[in-house]
């Protein structure tokens, strides 16, 4: 297996770890029903399924 020749110092490492950050997930508004999702994706809005603005299944069960 290979060794490395030289330590590798806490600063040369952490610079290269500095691309590792979380980020933010990107949201979307619906401008039909006002609900926050994440975009392309279908969302539940009062038990009703909706992609891209559009009623996709309605909940037809009875409460």
């Amino acid at each position: 297996m290979a060794h490395p020749k030289r330590k590798t110092s806490k600063s040369r490492r952490d610079k290269r770890r500095t691309h590792y950050k979380a980020e933010r997930p990107t949201l979307a508004t619906c401008k039909e029903t006002g609900a926050v999702h994440l975009p392309h994706r279908a969302y539940l809005v009062d038990g009703n399924l909706y992609y891209n603005g559009k009623l996709i299944i309605e909940n037809t069960a009875s409460v």
